[in-house]
């Protein structure tokens, strides 16, 4: 009997839909013409897939990068976060408070020996001792944290398909 295979939420893409989100990855701003040219498509089509990228949640927005060191936000923390309650209504609070600390750029829940990992960026060890103190160690069930300080970030990108 063949195996019968269930596919939740993720798209199928073709070689043609890669190269476009491949494409907006790497230059966003780039006008449709640009683009299918750049694929090997006429305008129309091209448009027509894009559509569908992001009508199907493949595209999810289009952002400016911006560079934290020129705007004074060059100080990079990894935070590990060891929860005192990991049931689900405690994960939930945790979860919605990490949400409202604008420095922390990304939050990743773990399998192992500590439950979260935190990406912190600030101004200065000053301010991530202020954050850390105020709010990351005032989170809902918070047992402790260990802080890794980057010293240089050698690759930081969104990855390409």
């Amino acid at each position: 009997m063949p195996e019968l295979l269930i596919n939740i939420g993720q798209i199928d893409l073709d070689d043609f839909d890669q190269k476009i989100v491949q494409s907006l990855q790497s230059e966003g701003r780039m006008p449709i013409t640009e683009l299918a040219q750049r694929i090997g498509l006429s305008k129309s089509p091209t448009q027509a897939r894009l559509r569908r990228l992001e009508k199907n949640g493949v595209i999810t927005g289009y952002r400016a990068l911006v560079d934290p060191i020129r705007i004074g936000r060059d100080h990079v923390a990894f935070v590990e976060v060891k929860l005192s309650d990991t049931r689900e209504a405690a994960l939930r609070a945790f979860n919605a408070g990490v949400l409202a600390i604008p420095e922390v750029e990304q939050c990743h829940m773990i399998a192992g020996a500590f439950d979260y990992l935190l990406k912190v960026r600030t101004r200065d060890m000053r301010d991530y001792r202020r954050v850390l103190g105020e709010q990351i160690s005032a989170l809902p069930h918070v047992a402790h944290s260990s802080t890794y300080v980057a010293m240089q970030a050698v690759k930081e990108d969104c990855g390409v398909i």
